[in-house]
């Protein structure tokens, strides 16, 4: 806690809590609009947390100035599959907890925020764990680090929640000690799990109909955990499925197609370029590792290539981290895929921002530089796909939440406090003149819960 608030610290409060009204103009930069090519030496004009205009030579008036002259300038970054910000990834207690919401578990102070956003990332889809064949149900947040969790979460943009497939849901590399298996724990088991999970909530729905055309008296009792399926086979609510092998998730896509709805994404998708077609036909999108892989056997067969031949089929592909770490590198996972393949430049920069824009149903208001979409950019130091860029300002509607210069005019300040803090009595070493830790009186059981996927090897 005392690390996240520190880090609070690095933010001076005009920066924290800019007035998102504010204009601002940002001059003479390289605009990579992610939508309508590269526009050189351009201006951007914000004006109420929105692009209000786009073009050369804009009059300033009263809006603060940036000079983005020699600089690159890009939409945000949305990392379309993050665990950040959750103080509980899995409820792997039963295989549906479709009841579960991480809407409930938003940690706001988390630090690995404050990070992403100095790697350019303003948005993300925090997911589920994939403990679940079906999980519980997702957040869209933009990272408004410093404000209030009640910001974060991104108004209007459909809800979604996780499924998963493989090992993970059949608890493959995953038992505790006295307690007897969950079912289902083989690959057809999983699939019957969300068949039957369909089946039941296509009953309830009728039921519910039924009441309210009048056919029965009695209103059906509420299900907490059919309700968000329910709200799948309406077309409300978006799958976001885990998965590896091309056998299971094409499974999944006739699942969903024998009960007339649309996946959404498949995440990971490691073997989604031996059935791109089918994707693309479909109509989901596709989420995955640029080249992470051969971690366990079910990712064995992917390819870096995976990308390019998604793109070249015609499937909506973003490329997502997973990872607190990862996150802060995906420009660098986007440039991958042009070395991977010789996916166009524009078209590997959609695969950070304006693609999962779209994957989250939010590309109508970000992702893109363009007239009257949220100002959610970054300012680069040099081109985002060079290894020696770094982001110099990130915006979210306008505002700023990571500034490098005064990050660093401020570590000095933070050294100062760290140092202060050590000199408490209360954080001292016993060495050093402070008490001695107490010793618990009894047994406490360590916390399973972030190891439930078992190894450091596998994904969410």
């Amino acid at each position: 806690m005392l690390l996240g608030l520190a880090i609070l610290a690095l933010l001076p409060a005009s920066l924290v809590a800019q007035q998102a009204g504010g204009d601002v103009l940002i001059r003479n930069a390289t605009v990579m609009t992610a939508s309508r090519g590269t526009l050189e030496n351009t201006d951007i004009l914000i004006r109420g947390g929105k692009i209000a205009r786009i073009g050369k030579n804009l009059p300033a008036g009263t809006a603060r100035v940036i000079d983005a002259t020699g600089k690159f300038v890009t939409p945000g970054i949305i990392d379309a599959h993050s665990h950040t910000m959750m103080n509980a990834v899995n409820e792997g207690t039963l295989s549906v907890t479709s009841m579960t919401r991480i809407r409930d578990v938003l940690n706001p102070t988390d630090v690995a925020i404050y990070r992403g956003l100095a790697g350019g990332v303003t948005a993300a889809l925090l997911l589920h764990g994939s403990a679940n064949a079906i999980g519980g149900q997702s957040s869209t947040v933009k990272f408004k680090y410093g404000r209030p969790v009640e910001e974060f979460v991104v108004e209007g943009a459909p809800t979604g929640i996780k499924f998963a497939m493989g090992e993970n849901p059949k608890r493959s590399n995953f038992t505790i000690p006295g307690q007897p298996p969950r079912y289902p724990r083989t690959r057809m088991g999983v699939l019957e799990v969300m068949r039957d999970a369909f089946v039941r909530a296509r009953d309830y729905k009728r039921s519910w109909d039924d009441f309210r055309a009048g056919k029965t008296r009695v209103p059906p009792r509420r299900d907490m955990e059919l309700e968000p399926i329910v709200e799948i086979l309406e077309g409300k609510r978006l799958v976001h499925a885990h998965g590896y092998r091309s056998d299971e998730q094409l499974n999944l896509l006739r699942l969903a197609e024998e009960f007339g709805f649309r996946v959404g994404t498949l995440q990971h998708g490691l073997e989604a370029y031996k059935f791109a077609p089918e994707i693309a036909k479909h109509g989901a999108g596709v989420s995955i590792f640029i080249d992470s892989w051969s971690y366990k056997l079910e990712g064995y067969d992917a390819t870096p290539y995976n990308a390019y031949m998604l793109w070249k089929a015609g499937v909506n592909v973003s490329i997502n981290s997973d990872s607190n770490e990862r996150m802060r590198r995906l420009n660098l996972d986007a440039a991958k895929a042009m070395k991977y393949g010789g996916v166009p430049e524009q078209d590997a920069l959609k695969m950070i921002t304006l693609n999962p824009a779209i994957q989250l149903g939010i590309g109508n208001r970000t992702g893109s530089i363009d007239q009257d979409k949220d100002a959610d950019i970054v300012i680069w130091s040099e081109h985002p796909f060079s290894p020696y860029a770094h982001p110099e300002i990130t915006m979210i509607e306008g505002v700023v939440y990571f500034d490098r210069k005064a990050d660093i005019e401020r570590r000095g300040l933070l050294a100062k406090e760290r140092e202060e803090l050590e000199k408490l009595d209360i954080n001292k070493a016993p060495g050093s003149g402070g008490a001695a830790p107490r010793i618990p009186t009894e047994r406490v059981r360590g916390d399973i819960g972030h190891i439930e996927d078992s190894d450091i090897d596998d994904h969410d």
